[in-house]
């Protein structure tokens, strides 16, 4: 009895480690992800790169929300009708328009030797489908766990800045604050979201980020979610929807781009430009919404990603920008 006490201890020692481990490497991705697309954001801003023309209109969060509503109706009613394969080539396209995207910029950038402007937009354009193309069938080929999580990032990196330079400080809540209640919703109420959650897993598709809890796991031979969570099974990887990056860090980009206008005293804190500390804190915030996050993950069933994360950055945000100028600026909303 005592020998198999210490065999079970020996094997929860070994279980937490790995869990920790993977919590760590998901917080990691998130960070960098977040980071990445702070060093974006300025570039994509001077470029005009912007989902909407006026930042400010606070009712860009309402068809941005209706947009999402919108896709994710449409990839569950193709999968409801045994259209998965048609699901599958919705979303892959999606991807490859976003990773186009993706190399748009850098690529043009890279161009700058040359002087034509209409050959330099041109070649950056045909050479940034090429490596969608490529990244595309690579993840048809061998979607594995370290293909999908580099594109993901990359992906997540992106979106983050264009929805960041999109949504001034105003909306950028409304965002956060209606994509949560939808998330809550979406988990919790209809269970949609943990249908479309096992639907991407079986797919092996880039809009989610896996992290092995073991160095043998393999993402071509991860079973259906559901089936999983439904037998009450220890999953051997940890999931994350884009989407839980993504949406905090366009309040992250927000304060980082919006807070540098000339209306907001530009002061410096711990040797930092205000807007940048502001953005690095509601990171932090994020980070700290995480970590409550995980505390529910770790008992095993589906959790609601965004009321925390999102909620961790709203405070992170407004504790920082209080720390930095009290209500002097109605806290940079308006």
């Amino acid at each position: 009895d005592r020998r198999d006490r210490r065999l079970r201890s020996h094997s929860q020692g070994i279980g937490m480690r790995s869990e920790s481990a993977s919590i760590l490497a998901m917080a990691s991705m998130l960070v960098v992800s977040h980071l990445a697309a702070l060093a974006l954001a300025p570039t994509f801003f001077a470029a005009g790169f912007q989902a909407f023309p006026d930042a400010t209109d606070p009712t860009n969060p309402i068809l941005y929300i209706g947009l999402i509503l919108g896709f994710t109706a449409l990839i569950l009613l193709l999968v409801r009708y045994r259209r998965r394969n048609i699901a599958r080539y919705v979303i892959l396209g999606s991807i490859f328009l976003t990773i186009s995207f993706v190399f748009l910029i850098p690529l043009w950038l890279a161009l700058w030797p040359i002087s034509d402007v209409n050959l330099r937009d041109n070649l950056a354009t045909i050479w940034a489908f090429l490596l969608a193309v490529l990244i595309i069938y690579a993840l048809h080929k061998y979607p594995e766990w370290y293909l999908v999580d580099t594109v993901g990032i990359a992906i997540a990196a992106s979106v983050t800045a264009v929805l960041g330079v999109s949504f001034s400080i105003l909306p950028a809540f409304l965002l956060l604050v209606g994509l949560a209640l939808y998330d809550a919703w979406a988990v919790y109420r209809s269970k949609h979201m943990v249908a479309l959650a096992d639907e991407m897993t079986s797919q092996r598709l880039p809009i989610l980020l896996v992290v092995p809890k073991k160095a043998s796991y393999s993402y071509l031979e991860q079973p259906r979610l559901k089936e999983q969570i439904d037998r009450g099974e220890e999953r051997e990887a940890m999931f994350m929807g884009l989407g839980d990056i993504i949406i905090p860090g366009t309040l992250v980009v927000s304060a980082f781009v919006f807070l540098r206008s000339p209306a907001i005293d530009l002061r410096i804190v711990l040797g930092l430009p205000s807007n940048l500390f502001i953005a690095l804190a509601t990171l932090a915030g994020t980070l700290v919404g995480y970590a409550f996050l995980m505390r529910f993950v770790l008992k095993g069933r589906p959790q609601a990603g965004l009321p925390l994360l999102n909620g961790g950055a709203i405070t992170g945000y407004l504790a920082s920008f209080a720390l930095v100028y009290g209500t002097q600026y109605a806290f940079g909303l308006l």
